[in-house]
């Protein structure tokens, strides 16, 4: 059976996604032309402009819709662990898919370098992360992590520049990450049971004090 308008458009408008994503790693963001978009995905230029407003419009969605793509999984996941140790080794298991030099990792790297540029980007970004960081920061109020958000915000910022500074410092593993963010959360925890004794024995001193 023939292929709908609708579904056409959107074939087409996949195949451009597509072809921009393998040109941003190829020739970085500044050099991917609508020109090239269209004759790698075997369109027309007309069809570039027909689904997008322009070619910064099409890197934006290609960048955005990857990032989601790749954090949305990841949120699920974090929904079944058991503990805040569980929820880092999924984060991290995830994160040894990239290797710093890997198309999605240099799709990451020119997407966050052109939001420098570019507010919209830049809000777009900040929303996948945002929502990323949520899913975290909840798992870690879950399992007693104090001060949950600020924790979130610093392991998903530690493995983001992880995955940025592998390929250029190969001594920077998982497993030294992994380390350190264990010794981060193991300090909240510590330190939200010393307060808890703290409180306890602050008050079994004031009911001393009163009998006295």
């Amino acid at each position: 059976m023939a292929a709908t308008a609708k579904e056409r458009g959107r074939e087409a408008r996949e195949r451009l996604l597509r072809a921009a994503a393998e040109l941003i790693t190829e020739r970085g963001w500044t050099g991917v032309t609508t020109r090239a978009v269209a004759e790698r995905a075997g369109v027309t230029a007309g069809i570039v402009h027909y689904h997008f407003d322009s070619v910064d419009a099409l890197l934006a969605e290609t960048a955005v819709g990857t990032m989601r793509a790749a954090t949305a999984w990841l949120e699920t996941a974090l929904e079944q662990v058991g503990s805040a140790d569980e929820a880092l080794t999924t984060l991290l298991a995830a994160l040894d898919s990239y290797g710093g030099n890997d198309p999605e990792s240099v799709l990451f790297v020119e997407a966050y370098l052109a939001a420098t540029r570019d507010p919209g980007l830049l809000e777009r970004i900040s929303a996948v992360l945002t929502d990323l960081r949520k899913a975290l920061a909840d798992r870690f109020i879950e399992h007693g992590i104090t001060d949950a958000e600020a924790s979130a915000a610093v392991v998903v910022a530690s493995l983001d520049g992880l995955m940025l500074h592998r390929d250029l410092n190969p001594a920077l593993t998982t497993g030294t990450v992994r380390a350190v963010l264990r010794r981060l959360l193991t300090t909240e925890q510590d330190g939200e049971g010393n307060r808890h004794e703290e409180t306890a024995d602050e008050g079994a001193r004031t009911e001393r004090g009163d009998r006295w």
